[in-house]
């Protein structure tokens, strides 16, 4: 959902910077057997959210830290 969202909007933006239609965006994004193009300019690719990796946080290592104070 994040792709598409991101995809509206930067169509959206383009639209109104550029003054272009939808059927100036279709001739520029469709490619010559009809599929969609990724959005890029000068070798620059809108990136996909669905295909970056998943981020993954610290894993939880509870006593394993070590502590600075003594125990007694």
């Amino acid at each position: 959902m994040l792709g598409i969202f991101l995809w509206h909007r930067v169509i959206m933006w383009l639209k109104t910077l550029h003054r272009w239609s939808w059927k100036d965006i279709r001739r520029w994004l469709l490619g010559p057997d009809g599929s969609w193009l990724p959005i890029a300019v000068d070798g620059v690719e809108l990136v996909n959210p669905a295909r970056t990796p998943a981020i993954t946080r610290y894993r939880y290592r509870g006593d394993t830290i070590p502590t600075p104070w003594t125990t007694a």
